[in-house]
């Protein structure tokens, strides 16, 4: 996904950049960036973080860097923040979101002039720079910013800094969010609610979907009015969102306790020892659902964070559930002959989790009822990239479908043109929603194909609509896509 820092102040900003970029970390792992207005220009740094983190990279620079306004990012994508000089200016742009139609894009581009883009590796285009190339399109930068929120296809939030300020621009449809934050010294915005707050500022308000704002250290000023249309990510709060962070004024640790106390409320009276959630986005649910239930909650697997990075930075999944696993390290006299609860914030390929509960098994955990504090994931999204690795057909749901539905046989079958790319098989969309429906019979057998697959001794997935009444959030508003493939 990503995170986006920007600030504006009387002050030198250089730290405040630094520190809460930082705090945008565990939204990407690939690209960490901060760029500087100094009075000489732009001072920009970007680093790889996959194997460290951001901070141990840009100590080095920090000294060389002066100035009272700046922007930062954490990246899961191209490298960011990039510089741009065009007939609007000399300018800096950092983005979050993702661009479904871009070779459509580029083709219009090159098409309409005789212009270029710079290419990376394989030929590909850095998004951010192709934002950028659609904001040059306009007249003025906040015509720019309107021509690309509304040429593409996906989402697309940013900061664009001049030397005369920043503007903050929510996407379209407000699928991702960006908070304004005020202090005695300046403003500034940010994807995440928390990351200023430790850097003196305060929350003021949340951009509106495609709202604009021009950020001086003197103020901010809406100079696009936000659209009536708003669909931000319901996933934020069930996994993506840092617990202290806050969207739509619901708090992402509230809104888990709540879906935990919900998840409990479903499952009745449970004949188990202890409830525990996989670290970390697990456990709020997890403690939620043990107070609902009035039953103790136990760490049976402590993580250990010190030395090992996140388990989904490797591009080999091997070496993802490998990483998963050595993370996790037991604690024999709580797991040994006891029943779990066991929740975890959602359930995309089953491969560590099936792997987190045989390891539980194996330490001599007695039974592991697995629960869900989402719905079974139907599609990979399409607007923020939360599952950029993963084809639908690497979700466990897509794949035990194809099998329900006697379909498997064709997923292994090579293509016509004898390449050896594996053709698979189309579930219509009419299959899949009677999947998606939860008081389906075809959706209760996913639900034990996925818990028999998987090694569970039950499974059961939080209900949309429980979900919902948990994140509090009217229902209008909020994207759910990946379970249910409406928009």
């Amino acid at each position: 996904m990503g995170g986006i820092l920007g600030v504006a102040s009387k002050q030198d900003c250089v730290m405040d950049i630094f520190f809460g970029t930082d705090y945008h970390s565990h939204l990407g792992t690939k690209r960490g960036g901060m760029c500087i207005l100094q009075d000489d220009g732009f001072n920009r740094a970007i680093h790889n973080i996959e194997n460290s983190p951001f901070r141990s990279k840009f100590e080095a620079e920090l000294e060389g860097m002066a100035g009272n306004m700046g922007i930062g990012a954490i990246s899961d994508g191209d490298p960011q923040p990039l510089t741009v000089y065009t007939k609007l200016g000399d300018w800096a742009l950092a983005t979050v979101g993702r661009i479904n139609n871009k070779e459509e894009i580029v083709r219009d581009l090159m098409g309409n002039s005789r212009g270029h883009l710079m290419s990376m590796s394989h030929g590909k285009i850095n998004n951010t720079e192709l934002v950028a190339a659609l904001i040059a399109e306009g007249d003025s930068l906040v015509e720019g910013i309107k021509i690309a929120q509304d040429r593409i296809d996906g989402s697309m939030t940013m900061i664009v800094m001049t030397d005369k300020g920043m503007y903050a621009a929510r996407d379209k449809y407000g699928r991702t969010p960006l908070i304004i934050g005020e202090s005695e010294s300046g403003y500034c915005a940010a994807s995440e609610s928390f990351a200023f707050i430790n850097i003196g500022y305060s929350y003021k308000r949340e951009l509106g979907p495609g709202e604009i704002a021009f950020i001086t250290p003197d103020g901010e000023e809406t100079v696009q009015e936000p659209g009536d249309k708003m669909r931000i990510c319901s996933f934020l709060w069930t996994y993506f969102g840092y617990t202290t962070s806050i969207y739509e004024g619901m708090n992402v640790e509230l809104m888990r306790n709540r879906n935990g106390e919900l998840m409990a409320e479903a499952d009745g009276p449970m004949d188990v020892d202890y409830i525990a959630g996989v670290p970390d986005s697990g456990i709020a649910h997890a403690l939620g659902y043990a107070n609902g239930s009035h039953t103790r909650y136990a760490r049976p697997l402590i993580k250990y964070t010190p030395t090992w990075p996140r388990s989904f930075m490797p591009t080999n999944q091997k070496a993802r559930n490998l990483i998963a696993k050595m993370k996790l390290v037991p604690v024999f006299q709580i797991i040994k002959d006891k029943k779990f609860v066991l929740i975890d914030d959602s359930i995309v390929r089953g491969t560590q989790l099936s792997e987190t509960v045989s390891y539980l098994q194996e330490n001599g955990a007695k039974e592991i009822h697995v629960r869900s504090a989402c719905p079974p994931i139907m599609y990979g999204c399409k607007y923020l990239n939360f599952s950029r690795s993963v084809t639908d057909m690497e979700l466990i749901t897509r794949r035990c479908i194809l099998e329900l539905e006697g379909m498997s046989d064709g997923a292994a079958a090579a293509n016509p043109d004898g390449s050896d790319k594996i053709s698979t098989p189309e579930i219509p969309e009419e299959v899949l929603a009677e999947y998606a429906d939860q008081t389906t019979e075809k959706h209760e057998a996913l639900v034990k194909m996925i818990e028999e697959k998987l090694g569970f001794d039950s499974l059961r997935f939080q209900e949309l609509d429980r979900l919902i009444e948990a994140i509090g959030v009217d229902k209008c508003k909020l994207c759910t896509y990946c379970w249910d493939g409406k928009e």
